[in-house]
């Protein structure tokens, strides 16, 4: 075997991920003129959580026009919030339209990426093979890998079971008698798509979300003729949109007793919908909302009145081979479960499988299990060089587009690089001690937030209590802080000089 045959490609920049993260850091780097990259993408097809979630139902909680790259609108969303197939559509079409695709090697899920001193690069092993790579994006997202309860006898249950994020679209619900467990985001989609279908629907709630009125609407032929022939107009909603949920800060993060108008509005809203006075003291949250998601929904509160459907507050005790026994002793029989439990949020799965230049990996450094992750400007982390984690720790939006924040990342990230070709840099490493700084700012401004302070246990928390999720403020700081690279809070290697 020759040397060429055993020596690994080795590219300036590899991507874990092809979904909003990926390609957008992909585009990026195509426009500044560096095609020297590849993204390594686990599936068969781009799109990441988009791809995936294909449940009953899926659509996104962010405006449309607002929920995109800002470097490529599109003209033609359908609906005010759009359906999952269109978000889908959108990612493919930005991948093709910006020759992203070329870039990308398919059923390459990565299994491990070592930080390697001496040879000053990253070598990232894959399903589909080795590579080398002087910088690792991670893109892999927080919303990647579903988190399922680990319940008594769930191995035994001789039915169907399966996520939200991995929907059985072969198993027929006609006439079955389905577990819904979990009443998430996603729960709240998928759940009155299914109601008409099933014989019997149990929905097992652990907490009640806060729901307020989904103001959607078709986005009209006028509105789309504009948006062609006029792209300032679509430029002009999208920013009306944007300020308008900053504001959401205010009572998020400067003054949490403010949430308390949105309780009212979620309470009137309950109201209209659920008549009976016992399903809604069932359906009441006891905390401020915000704490955990606030969910938009029409069609949820009306689904759970319909007579085949029971909601059921009591904890699961076990799962027998047909049926779900609660703490009570209740036993119901089901034939299908439903998991809506959403993801490995505080736990990122990806540390597990990135490990720094002394074989210990990111998860170890964040304790243990990743829950306690932490990064300089929620990119960089100290001890591992070269490497840029996109929607990372406290990058999460609170009120906004997570996509917002991603691009934010994305031009840190670019302006790192920049700096680095310009000087001559080939290693970048965050300080120690800047990243601790860093973080404690991001705790500090954290504590007297609704998602600390509201009154529940949610997924934007460790099993600490540290939120570790979401940015404590308005999204444009984040855009400020992360316009330009600090390079006074890195360690940098001169790239050394080329004999001749």
């Amino acid at each position: 075997m020759t040397e060429q045959e055993t020596t690994p490609p080795h590219y300036r920049v590899a991507i874990i991920g092809t979904g909003f993260a990926g390609i957008g850091m992909a585009v990026r780097l195509k426009r500044a003129g560096l095609n020297d990259l590849v993204l390594l993408e686990r599936a068969d097809d781009i799109g990441g959580t988009w791809r995936d979630n294909t449940y009953p139902g899926a659509t996104c909680d962010v405006p449309s026009h607002l929920y995109s790259f800002s470097f490529a609108p599109n003209p033609e969303w359908s609906r005010s919030f759009s359906p999952q197939p269109e978000i889908w559509d959108y990612l493919r079409r930005v991948a093709k339209d910006e020759d992203v695709v070329r870039h990308v090697r398919f059923n390459h899920e990565v299994t491990a990426a070592h930080w390697e001193p001496e040879a000053n690069r990253w070598r990232v092993e894959s399903t589909g093979g080795t590579i080398t790579a002087q910088f690792l994006v991670s893109g892999s997202g927080a919303l990647a890998d579903p988190a399922t309860p680990d319940i008594p006898g769930l191995d035994a249950f001789e039915g169907t079971v399966f996520h939200s994020a991995t929907w059985n679209h072969d198993h027929d619900l006609t006439g079955r008698r389905v577990a819904v467990i979990g009443t998430g985001a996603s729960a709240i989609q998928f759940v009155p798509q299914i109601q008409p279908r099933v014989g019997a629907l149990h929905l097992f709630q652990r907490t009640p979300p806060w729901i307020v009125p989904r103001t959607d609407r078709d986005i009209t032929r006028a509105e789309h003729w504009l948006f062609h022939r006029l792209p300032v107009t679509q430029q002009i909603a999208r920013k009306s949109i944007y300020w308008a949920r900053e504001n959401y800060v205010f009572g998020f993060v400067k003054n949490p007793r403010l949430m308390k108008l949105v309780a009212k509005l979620a309470t009137a809203h309950m109201k209209r919908q659920v008549k009976d006075a016992e399903l809604r003291t069932k359906l009441t949250p006891t905390y401020l909302p915000g704490c955990k998601r606030i969910l938009i929904s029409n069609d949820y509160y009306p689904a759970l009145t319909q007579p085949n459907v029971s909601v059921v507050t009591d904890g699961i005790a076990e799962v027998r081979p047909r049926s779900i026994v609660t703490r009570d002793g209740t036993e119901r029989e089901v034939d299908t479960i439903i998991f809506g439990t959403g993801f490995h949020v505080t736990d990122i799965p990806v540390a597990k499988r990135v490990y720094d230049g002394n074989g210990v990996s990111l998860a170890r450094h964040w304790g243990g299990n990743g829950e306690d992750a932490q990064a300089l400007r929620g990119t960089t982390v100290a001890g591992f060089p070269n490497l840029f984690i996109l929607a990372g720790p406290n990058t999460g939006p609170g009120h906004t587009s997570q996509v917002f924040l991603i691009e934010s990342q994305i031009n840190y990230a670019m302006a790192a690089l920049r700096y680095a070709c310009r000087n001559r840099i080939d290693r970048i490493d965050p300080r120690a001690d800047a990243q601790a700084a860093y973080c404690a700012r991001v705790d500090r401004k954290m504590r007297t937030t609704v998602w600390v302070t509201g009154g529940c246990d949610s997924w934007y928390l460790n099993s600490a209590g540290r939120n570790t999720t979401l940015w404590p403020g308005f999204s444009w700081e984040f855009a400020l802080q992360t316009r330009r690279f600090d390079a006074h809070n890195y360690h940098l290697r001169k790239q050394a000089a080329v004999r001749r």
